[in-house]
């Protein structure tokens, strides 16, 4: 989350080949602003609207508000109500899907990407045997 959400900063990883496989823009929570610029706070509180960090296991998707979308399920202490507070992996349609100067909106605490590269994950993650790993990281 140290990289400005115009640039490019979710990464499709693949451990055991060791290379980045895909990578696109993600919004972060409006309660993590703060009124440094390219400062960010996180939290774990419900309803604080930021971004926790720590990894997640990708749970089932379901449809909902925003299309498609996958439950998150915090596995660390900075995470924990992950599941509670409705944090999900989702799309959004005024995510950009290519690298801008400035920052990009924000999300109510979820991991938000463009519909277009959202499209490209969800069939990496669909097609999956084993769990994924989600880490968000400062």
């Amino acid at each position: 989350m140290k990289i400005p959400s115009g640039k490019n900063r979710f990464f499709v990883y693949d451990l055991k080949a060791n290379k980045i496989l895909d990578k696109g823009l993600v919004a972060h929570g409006s309660g993590s602003e703060t009124e440094i610029k390219g400062k960010l706070k996180f939290s774990n509180v419900p309803n604080s609207l930021s971004t926790s960090l720590g990894s997640y296991c990708i749970g089932n998707s379901y449809v909902g508000k925003f299309g498609k979308a996958y439950r998150l399920h915090g596995l660390d202490k900075t995470n924990s109500n992950a599941f509670r507070r409705d944090i999900v992996f989702h799309y959004y349609y005024d995510v950009p899907y290519k690298e801008k100067d400035g920052y990009i909106c924000n999300s109510f605490g979820c991991p938000m990407v463009n519909k277009k590269y959202f499209e490209r994950i969800a069939k990496l993650i669909d097609a999956s045997e084993s769990n994924i790993l989600l880490n968000i990281y400062y």
